[in-house]
């Protein structure tokens, strides 16, 4: 992490916005706000859940923190 304000340290939220915005901006629109805070949500539980990342060891976000979890465990 860099000093607050950091371009390194907004770089990945960045990345995550525009992958974000690409995937559900580009091919729909939407009548209400209910509907793309619906589609939000359902694409981050995907993302979450579902898309493996390089960063990750090539799982998805949520089983590599469940796999950190279980590995400061067993060095507890």
């Amino acid at each position: 992490m860099g000093r607050p304000e950091s371009a390194l340290d907004n770089a990945v939220i960045e990345s995550w916005h525009s992958t974000m915005e690409f995937e559900l901006r580009s091919p729909q629109h939407f009548a209400t706000r209910a509907q793309a805070r619906a589609a939000v949500a359902a694409w981050i539980e995907d993302y979450n859940t579902r898309r493996r990342h390089s960063a990750c060891q090539k799982l998805p976000p949520a089983a590599y923190e469940q796999l950190l979890a279980e590995r400061g465990k067993e060095a507890a």
